[in-house]
């Protein structure tokens, strides 16, 4: 069982018109502001965000209660001018969790109407996550062949390809920066990963490496899923021949 938690800014496109035409600047340091400390006050829980768009987090809250959302959302509405709602769903798959929680939203489920939190909590106390952190190996040949921004579109057509699949596994792929993504993980999307590190090495000639990690809170799994990431490193760079994907 996973708990997701969708954090959104509210009325955002009808907000930004009364900044006037001269507002980019200004919306870009908001959005970057706002993504470091809802990251900061979800970490502190034991939860990791991922950025869905700009104005939109998707965070993996198993473990956490209606209280700890009231509780991060107080601080966030204290420190910025823009207000947040949150959607809370739980299911056997990322994909399910994210469906009840869009569910809770549009049904107008409410858990807390003076904070605007939505949805369903899961109080199941021995619920596990599995992430998957997966990255390109040797990005840096390619490099020699192509300039920054044809490395970007790479990078992008690939993130296209991987969500397309994983959401097929019931789970969720986000985009994490440089080379690296990650994938909140059903048992099908993890059984599936060599699969589709082999159709992306036939069909675009890339390499993935995949660490996978699975705990009780969304922070130790990704703990779990980078330090097996980096196992796959320390056996290539050994000069052993090194696992596509390495679980702990």
């Amino acid at each position: 069982m996973i708990q997701l938690s969708i954090l959104k800014i509210s009325e955002y496109g009808p907000w930004t018109l009364t900044l006037g035409s001269d507002r980019e600047h200004e919306l870009q340091m908001l959005q970057a502001s706002l993504y470091k400390e809802v990251q900061r006050l979800f970490s502190e829980k034991n939860c990791l965000v991922f950025l869905n768009r700009a104005d939109e987090f998707f965070v993996v809250t198993n473990g956490l209660k209606l209280e700890d959302h009231i509780q991060i959302q107080k601080t966030l509405e204290a420190s910025f001018d823009v207000r947040l709602t949150i959607s809370i769903g739980y299911g056997e798959s990322p994909f399910e969790a994210n469906l009840k929680a869009y569910d809770g939203k549009k049904n107008e489920i409410l858990l807390n109407k003076e904070h605007n939190i939505f949805g369903f909590v899961n109080s199941t106390s021995n619920s596990q996550v599995s992430i998957m952190h997966l990255d390109v190996d040797d990005l840096s040949s390619k490099r020699k062949t192509n300039s920054p921004y044809e490395i970007s579109s790479i990078i992008f057509e690939l993130f296209s390809k991987m969500s397309k699949f994983f959401l097929e596994k019931n789970s969720l792929t986000f985009f994490m920066g440089g080379d690296n993504f990650m994938v909140i993980a059903s048992d099908d999307a993890k059984n599936s990963t060599q699969n589709f590190i082999d159709l992306v090495k036939n069909e675009d000639e890339i390499s993935l490496n995949c660490g996978i990690g699975n705990a009780h809170t969304s922070r130790g799994a990704v703990k779990l899923a980078t330090k097996s990431l980096d196992t796959i490193r320390e056996i290539r760079d050994s000069g052993k021949e090194k696992p596509d994907v390495y679980e702990l």
